[in-house]
């Protein structure tokens, strides 16, 4: 019960971390050229002090073994994942970004398909035909001679579910050997770096005053170093299976969130193109188990 309710936990959390992005963007004219470089970096810091506490030097064990995969996986997993999916938030809203971005372990289960040389399994293509069915309803709401979500919108949600899929699976020997909360310290901390020389945000003019600093502060501790310490402790107890299809909470959440805070209207058929893609999250689970 403690570990269901931990990883639950966790997946709101990042649910209305998502819609703290919408209001900022949205809301105070932020753009995510100035939040995500500043998100990653200062939650990456957070959660490489927290590790530097528990670990000691050992946090830069990483680097003597794996330091192109840590660079890679900063640089094309954390920041790509991060910069695309608040891109989408901001051409569309949190609600539909964060199940836009749902589509990754699809993407995940074609991708293994093709490597491994065999055919999807009936299951996984019915969850395949149904992220299809829920893509196309989000974006024409059924009629194909009208596109109701923005191209913006698809495109930037649409390279989240592929970023999802880098972030996913390029550290997995990184994560079996030093943990998740040692590696998205350094892939944060990286990806901030990066991204701060490509879009120097101390350039960019923004308005900074108590709500912004609150929705930022609420990004970096509520929706990373909270929800993720939550989220781990979580799958700790009930494991990687149980614990994330729990976390599948985060894109109803985000829904919530952007229908009460930000009066985001959805209608019949975007509810029906959400409740398709994250669908796939539970036959892909039932699968592997």
């Amino acid at each position: 019960m403690k570990g269901a309710f931990l990883t639950i936990f966790g997946g709101i959390l990042w649910g209305f971390s998502g819609t703290c992005g919408q209001f900022l963007m949205q809301g105070k004219g932020l753009t995510s050229n100035w939040l995500v470089p500043h998100r990653l970096l200062l939650a990456g810091s957070i959660l490489l002090i927290i590790c530097y506490l528990r670990m000691g030097k050992h946090i830069l064990d990483i680097w003597k073994q794996d330091a192109k995969s840590i660079v890679i996986f900063g640089i094309f997993g954390m920041s790509m994942c991060q910069y695309t999916y608040f891109t989408a938030i901001s051409a569309s809203n949190a609600g539909t970004a964060t199940v836009l971005q749902y589509l990754g372990p699809v993407l995940i289960m074609v991708l293994f398909s093709v490597l491994d040389r065999h055919l999807p399994r009936p299951i996984e293509l019915i969850a395949l035909g149904l992220a299809v069915l829920g893509t196309f309803l989000l974006a024409t709401h059924g009629n194909p001679r009208s596109m109701v979500l923005s191209k913006e919108a698809l495109f930037w949600g649409l390279l989240a579910a592929v970023a999802l899929v880098i972030y996913t699976v390029q550290p997995a020997k990184m994560l079996d050997q030093y943990g998740s909360q040692l590696v998205s310290a350094w892939g944060m901390l990286i990806g901030g770096v990066m991204l701060m020389i490509i879009f120097r945000p101390w350039s960019i003019p923004v308005k900074i005053d108590g709500q912004v600093v609150a929705g930022l502060a609420a990004i970096v501790v509520f929706g990373t170093v909270i929800s993720f310490s939550a989220y781990l402790e979580g799958v700790r107890l009930v494991g990687p299976k149980k614990g994330s299809l729990f976390a599948s909470v985060e894109p109803v959440a985000a829904t919530i969130f952007s229908v009460v805070w930000m009066h985001v209207e959805f209608g019949i058929v975007d509810i029906l193109g959400f409740v398709c893609i994250i669908s796939t999250i539970f036959l892909l689970s039932v699968d592997k188990n």
